[in-house]
């Protein structure tokens, strides 16, 4: 008999069905023994009144993996409306240790550590799994709103031999005896691959040595990139990654509905335009002294309450931030060249986005590298593709942890991240 998966319960009433997963919980009352059972979907509740099976029952342990044959009947109170009679209940395998907290209540009562100590057994909890779903619903949909726009999937190198993609610090290890280091980004190689496609993009980890110890912060993280060629600036940027996050969005209403449902979560309407603000506008508006170099966290929120306020939107664009803090390959503002084609997005007031347009002449690069005091030669491989030939282009890189902690309300990154790297945390 082929499994039946306990969302699939509704349409099989009236027949036999048989069932695996885990023993969720077990409620043994005096006249009636409930199993519930627990697999990738959802929920299923076993009614045990055979005295032989409900011995059986008592030495099971929660979280033993067992398969279930029963009727499928009707019941408004059980879950999905179905509950399953007349059991025959096996073991898949050997009665399992108990976990280190209860896994069958609404929420996880055991400290963010020890759930993050014990990963395999916490995010077996439906709320831990819940953001999972949502996340991978998250890629799918920015995989096809690409997609749907002539983007092509690349997969660069983690491993480079320069340090010097961005200013994060970097992760180094041995490379046959050679010095390399973690990519902190595919930021080169997918301004290089416009070169080949004209429109790419990338999926994949990331690696920031930075000894940060914030709840919106990880050593390793996954970055959703996408870059484009013959732009006429940023703004041309912005609209892309206005209709990806559309699409995301859309996908995870549309495949992780349960999920959202957990958390108690209703996914929020991308504006037809986000609203932006020049970056010395968004000084103004947060309180900052007009020589503020760039945004801190508290200004990011009373930026994200000004949108929400003032335009009804969980979405800021904040535009043409200094070029000091700006990447060396970052567009200046032709009208203002102090300041760049750079934008970041703000998500409910947190940075989720950080993208612009890019230099594509070669001799602006090395003016750039100049102007900044860098050698050429590390940039040697980069550089050389930009004297072949580059359209105007630019991208942006979502940070997809960072997203869907936003998205669920989680207060910490941690939550929504299967195994978390930080500057404490290396297994399990």
């Amino acid at each position: 008999m082929q499994r039946t998966l306990s969302q699939q319960l509704p349409a099989r009433i009236g027949t036999t069905v048989r069932i695996a997963g885990w023993v969720h919980r077990r409620r043994l009352l005096k006249s009636v023994a409930f199993l519930i059972v627990r697999d990738a979907t959802g929920l299923a509740q076993v009614v045990v009144t055979d005295p032989a099976v409900r011995a059986e029952l008592e030495k099971l342990t929660e979280e033993t993996v067992v398969e279930v044959t029963a009727t499928a009947t009707a019941n408004g109170a059980a879950p999905a409306g179905v509950e399953l009679t007349d059991p025959t209940v096996r073991l898949l395998g050997p009665p399992a240790a108990p976990p280190p907290f209860d896994l069958y209540r609404p929420a996880l009562t055991a400290s963010l550590p020890t759930q993050l100590d014990n990963a395999p057994t916490a995010l077996r909890h439906p709320t831990r799994s819940a953001a999972l779903r949502i996340s991978a619903a998250a890629v799918s949909g920015f995989r096809a709103a690409l997609d749907a726009q002539d983007f092509v999937e690349v997969h660069t190198p983690k491993v480079v031999s320069s340090s010097t993609e961005s200013g994060a610090n970097v992760f180094a290890l041995d490379w046959f005896g050679r010095p390399a280091y973690l990519a902190q980004s595919p930021q080169f190689y997918k301004q290089l691959m416009v070169g080949v496609f004209e429109r790419v993009y990338e999926v994949g980890p990331v690696f920031r040595a930075e000894p940060h110890d914030t709840v919106r912060h990880l050593a390793q993280y996954t970055s959703l990139d996408a870059e484009l060629g013959f732009v006429a600036d940023h703004r041309d940027v912005m609209r892309v990654l206005r209709d990806t996050l559309d699409g995301m969005l859309g996908a995870v209403g549309e495949r992780a509905g349960g999920a959202l449902a957990t958390l108690g979560v209703t996914p929020p309407q991308v504006p037809t335009e986000i609203p932006a603000v020049h970056f010395t506008e968004a000084l103004t508006i947060a309180g900052a002294p007009a020589d503020e170099p760039d945004l801190a966290p508290a200004h990011e929120r009373a930026l994200g309450e000004w949108a929400r306020r003032e335009h009804l939107s969980d979405f800021l664009f904040v535009t043409g931030y200094p070029m000091a803090k700006r990447p060396f390959y970052t567009h200046p503002d032709p009208a203002r060249p102090a300041y760049s084609n750079g934008f970041d997005l703000l998500f409910r007031g947190l940075e989720l986005v950080t993208g612009g347009q890019r230099l594509h002449r070669h001799a602006d690069y090395l003016a750039a590298l100049a102007a900044r005091g860098e050698p050429v030669e590390p940039y040697a491989g980069y550089l050389d593709a930009f004297r072949h030939g580059m359209p105007p282009h630019g991208g942006f890189a979502i940070g997809l942890e960072r997203f869907v902690a936003r998205l669920v309300g989680a207060a910490n990154i941690r939550e929504v991240t299967a195994f978390p790297r930080d500057l404490h945390r290396l297994t399990p």
